[in-house]
């Protein structure tokens, strides 16, 4: 390579803000969960430079990169078990040759290398520019040792479970997304609690991907596997249920402390400026995972559970706001309490109830509990680099309750929206966590 292409690609690499590390003397007693580390570290930093990643899109891309992982180590395990049959369509993955040595680790390297070439083919020059120098950095880390019939026969499975793994994705309805998720042609529904845009900008005045809720789900049997109750009775009568949810809405954000100012920007995590919601809880699970050195096959099953758990939240979520399609709490508190009202966030575009923060943060606390424990103390530090400062918390129940409130604290969601959806996400995360993964033998 030359000076002058190395010093391109090395600026991409910080433009995304990946921190490339030499190859390490330690590598070879490496058994690949800092490779697959790594590569999340980028994929996180992807998400926020593509285009059409909104909150369910990025979800879904997790749950396939972390399956690809999983497999890529399972296919050779003598504990791991397979996902085939258990994963809703997942049948038919390739087998390793009988007898044959096999590299875990480059494996791995190589599904990732091709699932992120995949999920995030449509990221800009800069991106494409930053895999491609992860692709030959972790590759050459991986090959380290590595005997070259080893090394091809890996390769080689890699790509075979990749490809199988994509015609798979293919199936699932989330496949394909048109115009940055919003229908060219939709239908609202009239009434006064059905939801209306709430922004001004032409694109969103239909709602984002309302066909989501009918996506193939990974581990949940289908997107209303875990059904919430509906939402209070819509009511502009003082004295109802409905009312008093707006005016607490209305009244926190009359009074809202600087704390609760912070937790609503903590958790915002908006598409294109963070790694959205769901990679806000891959970057907790792989912060973690990087300081206990964690080995490939736990580092391989905690995202896949996480990534599973977060993309059937998403499916459950989107199938819930579009059976009760509510209005949100700005069009509401200006139509009833106050027509100059203003909430502290961007309303997203899309119905209210429930909570998406909160039905993915109460799954992906489920499975992070399930993995490393009740009353799990950690701090999170997903914003750091933006300038945010870390947040700790005594538990994953704790940081999920919090990123559920950040909503009522923003403006841009009911109370119900939010215990509803923490419930919901406690259900649909009991879906990943009896995934069985470990052999009894």
């Amino acid at each position: 390579m030359s000076i002058t292409r190395r010093t391109a690609l090395l600026g991409a690499a910080s433009v995304l803000g990946l921190a490339f590390r030499p190859a390490r003397a330690a590598a070879t007693v490496d058994d690949g969960g800092a490779i697959l580390r790594r590569w999340y570290h980028l994929v996180l930093r992807l998400v926020r430079h593509t285009p059409t990643y909104s909150p369910p899109v990025a979800s879904r891309s997790f749950a396939y990169l972390g399956i690809a992982a999983y497999q890529a180590v399972a296919s050779g395990s003598t504990s791991l078990v397979s996902l085939e049959g258990q994963v809703n369509g997942l049948q038919g993955l390739p087998r390793r040759e009988p007898g044959k040595a096999y590299s875990d680790a480059l494996i791995t390297h190589c599904a990732m290398a091709l699932a992120v070439k995949t999920f995030f083919g449509n990221t800009g020059p800069t991106g494409q520019r930053v895999m491609e120098l992860t692709e030959k950095k972790l590759k050459a880390e991986a090959l380290a040792g590595v005997p070259e019939d080893v090394a091809t026969r890996s390769l080689a499975y890699g790509e075979a479970l990749m490809a199988a793994i994509f015609a798979w994705s293919e199936t699932d309805g989330g496949a394909v997304v048109e115009n940055l998720g919003f229908p060219m042609e939709y239908e609202l529904t009239k009434g006064p609690s059905n939801w209306v845009p709430t922004s001004p900008i032409r694109l969103q005045q239909a709602p984002l991907l309302p066909s989501w809720g009918r996506n193939r789900t990974f581990a949940m049997p289908d997107g209303n596997a875990c059904p919430l109750p509906p939402p209070p009775a819509y009511s502009e009568d003082p004295n109802s249920d409905f009312y008093r949810e707006a005016m607490e809405v209305y009244d926190t954000s009359k009074s809202r402390t600087p704390e609760q100012e912070l937790i609503a920007r903590f958790w915002s995590d908006d598409p294109m400026l963070s790694p959205t919601p769901p990679g806000h809880w891959i970057f907790i699970a792989n912060d973690i995972l990087e300081q206990q050195k964690a080995t490939l096959d736990v580092s391989a099953e905690v995202m896949m559970r996480l990534g599973i758990a977060m993309a059937d939240a998403f499916i459950g979520n989107w199938y819930a706001k579009y059976q009760y399609d509510l209005l949100r709490p700005v069009t509401y508190i200006r139509r009833v309490i106050d027509p100059k009202w203003e909430p502290l966030l961007i309303t997203p575009p899309f119905p209210e109830y429930p909570s998406g923060h909160s039905t993915q943060s109460g799954a992906a606390a489920v499975v992070l509990t399930a993995m490393f424990g009740e009353n799990f103390a950690f701090t999170d530090r997903t914003h750091e680099r933006d300038g945010m400062a870390p947040r700790s918390f005594p538990s994953f129940e704790a940081a999920a309750a919090e990123a559920g409130i950040s909503r009522l604290y923003g403006g841009i969601h009911f109370r119900a929206a939010i215990d509803q959806g923490l419930a919901q996400g406690r259900c649909i995360g009991q879906h990943a966590v009896a995934l069985r993964t470990r052999s009894s033998t």
